[in-house]
Parts: structure tokens; sequence; C-alpha cells
């Protein structure tokens, strides 16, 4: 399960918008070369994301909520977006060249299956979106922060 923490937006009648991101300390670390999630903050425009989530239990705005996904529902959705077009082009180039040995149909065809395997993606991604194992889960729930109050002792 992929784990990862959220804050608490906004909640109404059972629906809570969550914002989440990277931690400070991401990009601080000797893994950053290898690290996924640094070179992701480093190619999107933003490190701050918002999720809308059916939590039935009244939470407050800053609580703070885990959130998780199952690595299986991950995987597929990666393989889905990257080998989908992949095998369009091979398939479009293939079929093109079974058919001619011009290049410039052969890059034509290749270039229209990538495309038509693209389009594929967002269709299988669209009936997948409604389905119950690639939706997040709300693995627990912290306190409200005016629940927790420090004392000082003199």
């Amino acid at each position: 399960m992929v784990k990862e923490w959220a804050t608490v937006v906004h909640w109404h009648k059972g629906r809570a918008l969550l914002r989440y991101g990277s931690s400070s300390g991401c990009g601080r670390c000797q893994a950053k070369a290898t690290c996924g999630s640094y070179l992701l903050e480093k190619i999107g425009p933003e490190s701050i994301h918002q999720l809308e989530l059916a939590i039935p239990q009244p939470l407050q705005p800053g609580q703070k909520v885990e959130v998780g996904i199952p690595e299986s529902s991950l995987l597929r959705s990666a393989m889905l977006v990257y080998l989908t077009p992949l095998l369009g082009l091979f398939l479009g180039a293939g079929i093109f060249q079974s058919w001619t040995m011009d290049q410039v149909w052969i890059c034509l065809g290749g270039v229209g299956g990538g495309l038509a395997g693209f389009f594929l993606a967002r269709k299988i991604a669209a009936y997948w979106d409604n389905r119950q194992a690639y939706q997040p889960v709300v693995l627990q729930i912290g306190l409200p922060p005016d629940t927790v109050k420090v004392l000082q002792q003199e």
C-alpha cells in the first residue's frame, strides 16, 4: 500500500477536501538522484495537490488523514499510461511497414498508432476510475488540531 498523509482543507456533508504534497525534507537526502518523488517534484509545476474523498466522520480543517492506494493498482495504471501508447506506436508502424516500404508512411503509421494507444489508455482509465480498487482509501484519521494542548510546567 502506498501511503501519504494529507491535511483536511474543508469537510461538508461527508465529503472532505484534502491537501497533500512532498515533505519539507524531500530533496535533501543522498538518494535524490534516484528518488522518484524528488524527480516528479522537479518536473511538476506544483508540489501541493488536492484530493476529494468521501469520509463520513466529521473532520476539522487542519486535521491529518492518512490516505493509501494499493501498489497493484498503481502499477497497473502506470503500465496502462506508458505501455499502451508504446504498443500502439509499434503496431501502427508494423502494419504500415507490411503495407509499404516508404519511410514517411511507416512513420505516420507509428504516430497514428501511438495516438490511438493514447486514446485507448484514456478510455480504459475512465472505465477504471469508478472501480473500487483504484480509489484511495482512508487508513487513519489523526486527532483534531484543537484536541492536543501543551501545558508548560514551571
